[in-house]
This record gives structure tokens, C-alpha cells and sequence, in this order.
């Protein structure tokens, strides 16, 4: 029974995972506990609540698993600086030393970090290291309902890769193909989040949810296509891709692109973040999203001839790109799709731990096909009355424990349907960038007000953003075009026609906040643009409570679907514990807040309306 420890740090997405047998433990991100959004810091606290999850000590751990080879990565600076050189001279000035200092002694780096938790028998560690997009590729084949599948992972870059093509059969997993810095779809993508105004790292998801405000069929969409794939992008027919680098800054340089040269060739000036957006800046981001689907598409295509395989697992930040991944699936290339749902760094984690179990260990793999090993995602911690109370004391909150979750549920649900926003707060907390119904902000869908509502109230970020639905899974196929599961809200899909409202003809012409509330369906309020939808399908065998509550809220309105954005506001991670629950409870325009069997309504709290008192600021995404 092998007991291992995946940990990813350094770099972005700092997180920590254990398994046992190959079971999955715990699993969770760094910045849930120290607050910074996608830290970088060596995950302390996460390990601590693995190995308390576990009851286990380092001494116990069969191995310890890094989910990256620095000195590959190093190579590759290396080798890059030298190919550019006497370009990016500054760059190198600046990241070199932090390498020989921090990344070259990455063992000592980590020595020191596990003696932050514990002390530790330094002799008998083991200490192992995965390839990066192998830490992908197992996070996802190794936790899928599959014998054998197709495997592609897309990034940014790890080491020197930047996509492969592999092929997983029982407990294995072999490498068949891979793209190589810096040609890398990741970084490409990446760079148009830049030059829109957002943030690399993290306003990818922006980027995708911008896109569909583009005009399809605009002469400069059009345009802006044809100038990217003459200009920056050669795409070949396997999906690989080749970049010019002239046009690009990230290999030597301090930002992603030369934006001089972008400039003349799209006729648009780099956008500030914050500043207003224009029509031409949304059918830029339609552009790219466009090309984007095509590579994967292409690549997948390649990987069913190169593997025969019957299914496709993916992962990497370009695998939670939920748009591709819907029209692919609707390409029904692939009997069935699995993606992880810690798609990004994160899942490298727990990729590390379950590469070792089966392929270092070789132990064997036990498949079941009818579901996948993440239980539901909900890996993270989870408190108890104790910690319930105490937050109660020390904030003076005013709150009723209900005496039972059915009458709980039922409660809730009739204020859904009265308009009421929750803050919901269950259970163990989601692994992976997604609140899955035990760390989110939910309400009822059909409220044409909602989708604004949340955005400029709540959540605290841009209006043209969208939000994601959570549907019972017997009912997904009554409003959504879907004809699988989505339990990880990695899948769009289109709302049916029948619930869709009939748009004006210029639709596509109006300016951007006029196309935002022009009423598209029933379902407005999660219904984006282009009539699609984020899905998440529900599921009893994996979070009853929510399940129960969807059921009740059917009851109430006569559909068992509700509105689902993570429990947070712009800037901050996703709520770990009750405090950080009640303190964005009261930053916010919440109505009520409900953590377990416990219920807040807000005109009850002390000082519920002296927002100076909460108010937090968190470094823009």
C-alpha cells in the first residue's frame, strides 16, 4: 500500500495531494490557505492537511513526488537565452540568479519546506521527480473510468514541452508525440490575454468568456483570422503549430509579446487592463479562441489515428478551455471525453503522486468504468461545529442552526426562489479552479437581473463575464444540448432551442453591454452570447446535499437548476473556511450565507452595513 506525497510549487498553482493504494486522500491548492490566488510558495499548509487527512507522518510516506524536472526547465533557459542572444540580455540579468539560487537547489528547497511541517528522518526520505506533462497525463488517465485512452495535455510550457500525445493502457502511459518550446498554443493564447488587457496566468478564462462577443461574421473577425494564421501561426495537420518569434517577447524577454509589431498588424493598440472594451477587441478574442479549437481539434484527430484508442483524457491550462472541449465532443471523435478537473499546475500534484503509484511502484490499476476516481472533486477540507461556533463567537454573528439539512434545504430553496443570492458552504472543499456546489455563490437563473446582479454586487469583476449552471443530472438534457455528464463544469454546451428568445437582427452589431442584456432565453442569466452554457451536471453518489437542494428548488420553480460562481469576490481565491465565508459573506451584496446546517441572513449580522469594516482588497486578476 504505497503512500505517496505529490507536490507542485515554484512556479504557479502551488499545491499538494496524497493517495494511498492509489486511492486519492486529499488533494489541495495552497492559495485556499494563505489567500494569495495562485501562489507560487512552497504548499506548508496544504501538506499539513494531507498528511492530517491521511494520518500519516513524512517518516511514513513511501515517497515524495515533485511534479517537474528543474533542470530540464533550466536547460531550456539556457539553451534559449544562447539561440537569442544578445537579445534578452535584461531578462536573463533577472532570472538567472533566482534559478541558481531557488531552482537549481530545488531538493534543499524542499528539504526545507517539509521541515516547516514536521520533523523528519532526512535518511530514509525518498525523494522522486515526474516530467511535467507526465504529472498531467496521469492526473487525468490515471483518475478517468478508462482502460485504455488517447491522452493529450496542453499548456504553456513545462520543461521543454509545451503539448504531447500519449497513449494510457492499464498502468502505463506512453509519450507518442510532443511539441516543443517555444511553439506552444498555451503561450500563444496566453500572449492574446495579454495584449487584450488581461491578466497571463489567470485571464485566460476572461479571454474565453470575451470571445463569443466577437462577430463571427464581420469582415475584420474575418480579418484578424487570416492575419494570425499568416502572420504568427503555421498549423500543420497533426495540430502541431509554429510560432514566429518575432512576434513574440516570452522567450527572452519581460512581457509575451513585441507589441510594436502587433500594433501594425492588427491596427489595434494594446489594451490597458480596465480600460473599455471595444467591438474590436472582443472579435480579436473571438480570433484566437476560434484558432484555438481548431489546433485541438486538429490535435485530437491525430491522437485517435496515432493511438486507435477509443477515449481521449486530457489536461493542462489549454484542457480547461471548456468551449473547445465542448465542440470536440460534439466532433464525437472519441466514444467518451474525460477531463481533469485540476486541469492546471495544481493537478500536476496529484498527477506526480499517481504516475509513481502505478509506474514507479507498478502497481496495478482497478478501473471502474461507470465512473472516474476524483470523488466528486471534493478533496479539500471540511469543519465541523466547533469551528462553526468559534466563528460565531468571535464575530458576534447572528446565525439559527436548522435542526435538520431537509428542512435546511427546503428553506433555502424557497429563497432561491424569491430571489434571495447564497453564499453556500458544505462539505469538503472542491480540488481544481471550479466551486462545484460545496464553495459557491448560487441563486435562480431565470432572474433576468441576476447575471448583472452577481457581477457588479457580488462577485466584484467585469459585467460581460458569465456564470455557469448546476443542473441535476436526469434533467441536463431538458435545457442543454448535452448528452453526457459535465460533473466538473468542464463542458459547454448549448441551452435548447426552445428555451432560447428570438434576437434582434442586428444582434451581432449592437454594442457590448446592449448584447449582454438582450434577452436570449429563460435561462438568461446563465445563458452567455452565443446561446451556451458552462454545465455542471449534478449527481446524488457525489454531493447528495447539493443534489437534495437542486431537487427542492425544482419544487419551488419548477426546474432543478440553479446559477453556480465560486464562493469568492475578483481577486480572491475561492472560500476555504467558515471565517473566510463570512468575511466575503459581508463584503458582498449576499443575501443570506449558509455554512452547514447553520443560516445567516445579512440584515440580521452586526454591522451588516458598514461595509468598511469587511472590506478587503485583493490584487487584480
Amino acid at each position: 500500500m504505497p503512500k505517496i506525497l505529490g507536490i507542485s510549487s515554484f512556479y504557479h498553482d502551488a499545491a499538494a495531494a496524497i493517495t494511498i493504494d492509489g486511492v486519492i486522500i486529499a488533494a489541495v491548492q495552497e492559495e485556499r490557505f494563505n489567500r494569495i490566488k495562485h501562489t507560487s510558495d512552497f504548499p506548508v499548509q496544504s501538506i499539513v492537511y494531507c498528511l492530517e487527512e491521511a494520518g500519516l507522518t513524512i517518516d511514513q510516506l513511501d515517497a515524495i513526488v515533485f511534479y517537474d524536472k528543474p533542470l530540464l526547465t533550466f536547460e531550456r533557459l539556457l539553451q534559449t537565452y544562447y539561440a537569442f542572444a544578445p537579445k534578452g540580455i535584461v531578462s536573463f540579468l533577472k532570472s538567472i540568479p533566482i534559478w541558481l539560487e531557488q531552482k537549481l537547489f530545488l531538493k534543499k528547497q524542499i528539504r526545507d519546506g517539509l521541515a516547516e511541517v514536521m520533523s523528519y528522518d532526512k535518511k530514509k526520505l525518498k525523494l522522486l521527480f515526474t516530467e511535467h506533462h507526465l504529472s498531467h497525463a496521469a492526473s487525468t488517465f490515471f483518475t478517468s473510468p478508462f482502460e485504455h485512452a488517447a491522452i493529450l495535455t496542453i499548456d504553456g510550457v513545462g520543461e521543454w514541452a509545451t503539448a504531447t500525445i500519449s497513449e494510457g493502457k492499464g498502468n502505463t502511459i506512453i509519450t507518442k508525440k510532443e511539441l516543443k518550446f517555444p511553439h506552444s498554443i498555451g503561450l500563444l493564447y496566453s500572449a492574446f490575454t495579454y495584449y487584450l488587457g488581461f491578466t497571463v496566468n489567470s485571464g485566460e478564462y476572461k479571454l474565453m468568456g470575451l470571445a463569443p462577443y466577437g462577430n463571427p461574421n464581420s469582415d475584420q473577425t474575418k480579418r484578424y483570422i487570416h492575419q494570425i494564421k499568416e502572420q504568427l501561426i503555421s498549423i500543420k495537420e497533426d495540430g502541431s503549430i509554429w510560432l514566429d518569434q518575432s512576434y513574440f517577447n516570452y522567450s527572452t524577454g519581460l512581457t509575451m509579446t513585441k507589441d510594436s509589431k502587433w500594433e501594425s498588424l492588427f491596427g489595434l493598440k494594446r489594451r490597458q487592463p480596465e480600460s473599455e472594451l471595444l467591438q474590436a477587441h472582443c472579435n480579436l478574442g473571438y480570433a484566437i479562441q476560434y484558432i484555438t479549437e481548431e489546433v485541438v481539434l486538429k490535435m485530437s484527430v491525430f491522437a485517435k489515428a496515432e493511438t486507435a484508442a477509443p477515449n481521449l483524457c486530457l489536461a493542462g491550462g489549454v484542457a480547461l478551455n471548456c468551449v473547445a472541449n465542448g465542440k470536440l465532443l460534439k466532433k464525437q471523435l472519441f466514444k467518451d471525453i474525460y477531463v481533469q478537473p485540476a486541469s492546471g499546475d495544481a493537478g500536476g500534484a496529484l498527477g506526480a503522486a499517481l504516475a509513481v503509484h502505478y509506474m514507479y511502484f507498478d502497481n496495478t490499476r482497478d478501473v471502474d468504468p461507470k465512473k472516474d476516481s476524483m470523488q466528486g472533486s471534493y478533496l479539500g477540507p471540511y469543519y465541523s461545529d466547533k469551528e462553526i461556533t468559534i466563528l460565531n463567537k468571535r464575530q458576534k454573528a447572528v446565525a439559527t442552526k436548522v435542526s435538520s439539512f431537509d428542512i435546511l434545504s427546503k428553506q433555502v430553496a424557497l429563497e432561491i426562489s424569491e430571489g434571495a443570492i447564497i453564499g453556500w458552504f458544505q462539505g469538503r472543499m472542491e480540488f481544481g479552479p471550479r466551486a462545484l456546489g460545496n464553495r459557491s455563490i448560487i441563486g435562480d437563473p431565470s432572474n433576468t437581473e441576476m447575471q448583472k446582479k452577481l457581477n457588479l454586487k457580488i462577485k466584484k469583476r467585469e459585467s460581460f463575464r458569465p456564470f455557469a449552471p448546476s443542473v441535476l443530472d436526469t434533467d441536463a438534457s431538458d435545457f442543454f444540448d448535452l448528452e453526457t455528464a459535465s460533473p466538473y463544469m468542464t463542458l459547454v454546451s448549448n441551452v435548447k432551442k426552445s428555451i432560447q428568445k428570438e434576437i434582434p437582427s442586428n444582434y451581432h452589431e449592437l454594442p457590448l453591454l446592449e448584447k449582454l442584456y438582450c434577452e436570449r432565453s429563460n435561462l438568461q442569466a446563465i445563458t452567455h452570447l452565443d446561446f451556451s452554457a458552462r454545465i455542471q451536471t449534478v449527481h446524488k453518489e457525489t454531493n447528495p446535499k447539493y443534489w437534495q437542494l437542486l431537487q427542492n428548488v425544482k419544487q419551488e420553480t419548477g426546474k432543478g437548476i440553479l446559477i453556480n460562481t465560486s464562493f469568492n469576490v475578483r481577486g480572491e481565491p475561492i472560500v476555504c473556511t467558515p471565517e473566510d465565508a463570512y468575511n466575503c459573506f459581508m463584503n458582498t451584496e449576499m443575501d443570506i450565507l449558509v455554512i452547514e446546517n447553520y443560516i445567516y441572513y445579512k440584515k440580521q449580522q452586526p454591522n451588516w452595513d458598514t461595509k468598511e469594516r469587511w472590506l478587503k482588497t485583493f490584487k487584480e486578476d
